[in-house]
């Protein structure tokens, strides 16, 4: 019986090594990524600008031309039979023959 408390104490000890490890882990990479101030602030104004331009020459393609709008659907006129058509139908009672 003493191997297995022995063997269940040193999977603890690796346990907690790997859990001081992990927390070390974050606690790093919170401090280099986020907390961190960089010696260097990058500023929105500082960026070059691009000029954005839009080709609209695509529009005048003449398959655009041949294209056809869908038809409307008309509204429904007949009468609604249950009020929620999701719910599963009630059981019809079978008749003995």
């Amino acid at each position: 019986m003493a191997i297995v408390f022995s063997e269940t104490k040193k999977k603890q000890q690796r346990l907690i090594l790997v859990f001081a490890a992990v927390i070390l882990a974050t606690v790093l990479i919170l401090w280099l990524g986020v907390f961190h101030k960089s010696s260097k602030p990058v500023s929105p104004l500082s960026l070059p600008v691009k000029k954005i331009t839009i080709d609209f020459s695509i529009f005048d393609q003449p398959i655009l031309s041949q294209m056809q709008l869908f038809q409307e659907i008309p509204a429904f006129d007949g009468q609604i039979e249950r009020e929620n058509p999701f719910l599963p139908l009630a059981p019809t009672p079978q008749k003995k023959p």
